[in-house]
């Protein structure tokens, strides 16, 4: 326990903190004990419940011994296109271990979890919290081999968690050539207002997939009444088939950083957080590195300075006012809108939260100036856009293209020619087919948080929704109901289909769950879990009919004519007229 009193100690006994300390927790002990719940209760001055609730709530706390190698196979999409799925059954087979289970001498779990943003070089997986890329056989059974000979993860070959930035195409983001500390530079030489108006000007748009503009967020935060503002950039970018933000922090830390500062100076704010999720805890070493590099350089702006915040597998916190519940050491659940961070953000004060590209963005215009960036892109969607390119492509990886690009020409660099859908935005985003492939890239026609998933012409795209089908199911925080239920009913849909024993009313039905969703769902998770199947419904219908038990509607039953054929056969003129009003069935 002394341990723990000093770990609680260096968080200041701070409740917003609970999050921070219970990672901390479950990475020494991959647990969290009983007796360690209610020492960090009672250090904290919380019930017990809500130190329960918040580990019950995040997919890598737990309250139970987990193995002390703890393996998670990602499951996204293209991770299973390329084979996950056996390939964790070819672990479970050298372990001796079940899926889901502890090994009976605590020694290892193995189990699935969400993706890890690795798309561009699956299958993936974390062990103990650390990415490995790449996954073959020959690299799973190396993995088996370490575990079994219990090689601390410190010693195991580094080549294992090499991952790769894949930059295919760069340009004003990835390819600028700023020195360090020459954007602060520029802003110090500019009054807080002369910034804010060059980033309205602009017509810069938050990259998270909202894409509202990023001036009258920041103007309305400076405006909002009191005296301590937060910025926070979202690093929680937990869209399956998006990594982008993966690759700005590994590339361009400073650059987000630096818009982190911008920021600061234009809304006054002396405190910024950095809420990383938890699959991209590999990250946080070389982040923290360059935070310190940046404070002994006074490269943080006046009287600023940025914390980082690890998240712990909670899709829902990718969500900005969930994320600031997730910073504040709660249950990420999605607050009421309004108010709205800018005036109620962290800790009930006025905040800023902006997407990792988005700052890295501002920062540039800031130094440039708002024409140069406008210059860029379309009328409506100026700059660049960062897409995560993964699937059936030869090259997957990211492309910064100007927005207004065409999906054929994104098919082409990435060599997918003979794509016949992309996914573009992730599941919540829309699927297009090839009679589509010549929109473009823009908030005008298609907007995009950052993914672009192709699916090559032997691919089944009924298969590719029920997966997302299961995420939805899997990430819904459980806070509402319609949400709760209606995703685990669409789950039950999509499963009794591929299962052989659909029919016909089942499709109607996933219709009907989408209007209930969208009507009464807390967030945005639940109105657009149905997105996916409506959209491959739409546009590949056979292969969902293909499947169907009925694959027609049986026609209604038709009283009249059979009481017609019956007074035929009888010669009678009275018959069925006892029925009156009744309903045959």
């Amino acid at each position: 326990m002394t341990d723990l009193a000093s770990l609680l100690e260096r968080h200041g006994c701070r409740p917003e903190q609970l999050l921070q300390i219970l990672i901390e927790i479950q990475a020494r002990a991959q647990w969290v004990s009983p007796e360690a719940q209610q020492q960090v209760a009672d250090a904290l001055g919380l019930p017990l419940a809500r130190v329960q609730g918040v580990i019950g709530f995040y997919a890598f706390l737990s309250d139970r011994p987990w193995g002390r190698y703890r393996v998670l196979f990602s499951d996204n999409v293209t991770d299973r296109m390329l084979g996950s799925r056996e390939l964790l059954d070819r672990l479970c087979a050298r372990l001796w271990v079940e899926r889901g289970h502890v090994s009976g001498d605590g020694l290892v779990s193995v189990d699935f979890t969400s993706c890890t943003g690795l798309c561009d070089q699956g299958p993936g997986l974390l062990v103990n919290g650390h990415a490995i890329p790449r996954l073959t056989c020959e690299r799973v059974d190396r993995i088996a081999d370490l575990i079994l000979a219990q090689q601390p993860l410190e010693a195991w070959p580094a080549d294992l968690f090499d991952i790769e930035d894949n930059v295919r195409r760069a340009d004003l983001l990835l390819g600028h050539d700023l020195a360090l500390g020459e954007i602060l530079r520029s802003v110090r030489a500019a009054t807080p207002e002369a910034i804010l108006a060059e980033i309205k000007k602009s017509g810069l748009r938050g990259r998270g997939g909202a894409g509202f503009a990023t001036g009258l967020k920041w103007e309305a935060c400076r405006a909002a009444p009191g005296a301590q503002r937060y910025v926070v950039c979202n690093a929680d970018e937990g869209e399956p088939g998006t990594f982008k933000d993966r690759v700005l922090l590994t590339r361009q830390a400073d650059l987000v950083f630096d818009g982190m500062s911008v920021c600061a100076w234009a809304i006054g704010a002396s405190q910024g957080f950095l809420y990383l999720r938890g699959e991209y805890r590999h990250l946080l070493e070389p982040l923290n590195a360059a935070l310190a590099r940046r404070r002994a350089a006074g490269l943080l702006g006046r009287g600023f300075d940025i914390e980082i915040h690890l998240g712990a597998g909670a899709y829902v916190c990718g969500e900005e006012s969930a994320l600031i519940e997730s910073l504040e050491g709660k249950r990420g659940v999605p607050r009421n809108r309004p108010p709205y961070p800018v005036t109620h953000g962290y800790l009930q004060r006025p905040t800023v939260v902006n997407n990792v590209e988005t700052f890295a963005a501002a920062a540039l215009i800031a130094h440039h100036g708002a024409d140069a960036y406008r210059a860029l892109g379309t009328a409506k969607s100026a700059g660049t856009k960062l897409l995560s390119v993964a699937g059936d492509c030869a090259r997957p990886g990211i492309y910064e293209y100007p927005f207004g690009v065409t999906v054929r020409q994104v098919l082409a660099d990435c060599h997918a020619e003979d794509a016949q859908a992309v996914q573009i935005s992730g599941p919540s985003g829309v699927c297009i087919d090839a009679s589509e492939f010549d929109r473009r890239i823009a908030f005008e026609d298609l907007p995009t948080a950052g993914a672009f998933t192709v699916f090559g012409p032997g691919r089944d795209l009924f298969e590719m929704a029920r997966a997302y089908t299961d995420f939805f199911a899997h990430e819904s925080c459980g806070f509402c109901t319609p949400c709760r239920v209606g995703t685990a009913m669409l789950k039950g849909v999509m499963d009794k289909i591929a299962g052989g024993h659909g029919a016909p009313c089942d499709l109607a039905e996933i219709e009907k769950l989408d209007k209930v969703l969208h009507q009464s769902a807390h967030c945005g998770l639940g109105h657009t879990a149905c997105n996916p199947t409506l959209d491959t419904l739409k546009r590949f219908k056979p292969t969902y009919v293909r499947r169907l038990k009925h694959q027609d509607f049986e026609p209604a039953f038709d009283l009249d004519g059979a009481l017609e054929r019956a007074r035929q056969m009888t010669g009678r003129d009275d018959v069925g007229a006892h029925l009156g009003e009744e309903t045959v069935e």
